[in-house]
């Protein structure tokens, strides 16, 4: 495969860094979205679940940052996927009536997964997971 434009790849990695940012600030660290701190307070315990959503929100913008830094952009896209996996497979076992699309929610962490994995190892003519520690970071 080509690599492809600078130009797309930039725009690809801006939408996923929007993706965190919306979530993490405006979700919940702003809190316009009450149903994140439903959700945590569901899995955690209503006691911490201002100061756990606030944290959450403020560790996505940190995930912002480090995507747009482009600094181990591998590592990055691994634990962006890992997160996203991870929150989401919870979400559908303990939480699936608060989320947005109920268990439907699934399928867009997948696309979303997905697009993440291929605009850091596809696009980039690697070869997949098996360059992912061997090359650029």
């Amino acid at each position: 495969m080509k690599e492809p434009s600078a130009p797309l790849k930039t725009i690809i990695t801006i939408a996923i860094a929007m993706v965190w940012f919306i979530n993490g600030l405006l979700c919940k660290v702003l809190n316009f979205v009450p149903r994140h701190r439903m959700i945590v307070s569901r899995i955690l315990g209503d006691q911490y679940a201002t100061f756990a959503t606030h944290t959450i929100g403020f560790l996505e913008i940190c995930m912002v940052v480090w995507i747009l830094s482009g600094i181990k952009s591998r590592w990055c896209a691994l634990l962006q996927i890992a997160i996203v996996g991870i929150m989401n497979s919870l979400e559908y076992i303990l939480v699936p009536d608060l989320l947005l699309f109920g268990r439907f929610n699934a399928l867009f962490a997948i696309i979303f997964m997905v697009v993440v994995y291929s605009n850091e190892f596809i696009l980039h003519n690697t070869n997949g997971l098996r360059h992912a520690f061997t090359t650029r970071g």
